[in-house]
């Protein structure tokens, strides 16, 4: 239920959107131009925009945000691969699908590159329990679990129909032999 959390966190944190300055600044830090984005991680097409530093972890907002200093541009395999994880923990790990792994030639330059990038301005980390209030936090934690919970409600329901379904496949299978 990862990918709910995600969305339940994501939800609320802010996303500023960067000037086309920024993108540039963004871009030559990485060593890239606007013509010539590929995965910070690995090289491959550029398909999204990672945040460098996870928005959730142990189903909890870290405090970052959705902001040019936290975004680098990734492949759908890094991005999937990374998740929540330190950037340059993964990078170097054993992760399926992480450079590392992947054998990319590059790595040590890449990682330098990220970690200028890193080091470029003041992110933004907010105290997202502090500011929204206790009990702000609480109640969407709590409509979290609900919907977790009408999610598991649909997938028992679901099992039963399939069941209901392959039995009536299997029948007509029989019958027609």
């Amino acid at each position: 239920m990862s990918s709910i959390t995600n969305a339940f966190v994501n939800s609320i944190i802010p996303a500023i959107q960067p000037t086309e300055e920024e993108v540039e600044t963004a871009l030559d830090l990485l060593g890239m131009t606007l013509d010539d984005v590929e995965c910070s991680y690995c090289g491959n097409p550029v398909t999204e925009w990672d945040h460098l530093r996870p928005i959730v972890r142990n189903r909890r907002p870290t405090g970052y945000i959705s902001e040019i200093r936290n975004l680098v541009p990734a492949c759908g395999k890094c991005n999937q691969s990374k998740g929540n994880k330190d950037w340059r923990a993964w990078m170097l790990g054993p992760a399926q699908f992480s450079p590392a792994t992947r054998g990319i030639p590059d790595l040590e330059n890449r990682i330098a590159r990220l970690e200028a990038y890193e080091a470029w301005g003041d992110v933004t980390k907010l105290d997202v329990p502090a500011i929204v209030g206790e009990e702000g936090w609480t109640a969407h934690i709590l409509n979290l679990g609900k919907v977790e919970a009408a999610m598991r409600e649909a997938q028992a329901h679901s099992a039963n129909l399939r069941k209901a379904l392959q039995a009536k496949v299997g029948a007509g299978q029989s019958e027609e032999a």
